[in-house]
């Protein structure tokens, strides 16, 4: 008889001890995993967030619509000042300014037309998954949006929305863990993902991990 109680108090002892290790791990294991999820997510946000300024400088408007995006970063260009030289001291003494400088040839002062991939990433960056949740086993896209907010003063200012829900960020990890993360987000008002810029206010561009 001892024999058995003393199996069924070891086994006891076995269960509880996993139930606390699990307490303890099972939330750190999911902070490991969300942490690296969001940092690669974050990034690859901020990159939208270049090609939306990138169009926006060409086109005067954002884009809500990822081909039109994805296009103008692949196939167009921006207007680039180039500089060479400056106004000296004996220029300036001379009574020379920039304009006259320039039409002397002192200084060089005109407009090329750049690689939007090329000046904004590089020539070797991905940007046909630009639109793609950077999330190895998750096939999901980001949520892009693009209109014009009339401000309490009259103006008119164009903005963006680019997101994507912590549900997708986090997909294959703790299901109740998740649940608590979103619910504590909606209870302080907040989105329950990540998003740069918004569609609702003029946030200047802005990330809410910033």
């Amino acid at each position: 008889m001892k024999t058995v109680i003393q199996i069924v108090l070891i086994v006891a002892a076995i269960i509880l001890a996993y139930l606390i290790y699990d307490s303890v791990e099972r939330p750190i294991e999911f902070e490991k995993a969300k942490d690296a999820r969001f940092k690669v997510t974050v990034q690859k946000l901020k990159d939208i967030r270049k090609a939306e300024l990138a169009y926006k400088d060409v086109n005067g408007e954002f884009t809500g619509d990822w081909d039109t995006l994805i296009n103008f970063v692949k196939h167009d260009s921006l207007p680039l000042v180039r500089k060479i030289g400056m106004l000296t001291d004996s220029m300036i003494e001379a009574g020379l300014t920039e304009e006259t400088a320039i039409k002397k040839g002192l200084i060089i002062r005109d407009t090329i037309n750049v690689s939007v991939l090329e000046n904004v990433f590089n020539e070797s960056y991905p940007i046909d998954k630009l639109n793609v949740v950077p999330v190895k086993g998750v096939d999901a896209k980001f949520h892009l949006g693009a209109t014009e907010i009339t401000t309490g003063s009259g103006i008119i200012v164009p903005v963006f929305e680019a997101k994507v829900h912590n549900n997708t960020i986090l997909e294959g990890l703790d299901e109740q863990l998740i649940i608590n993360l979103n619910d504590q987000k909606r209870t302080n008002g907040k989105y329950p993902g990540l998003r740069v810029g918004s569609l609702t206010e003029t946030n200047n561009n802005a990330g809410n991990w910033e």
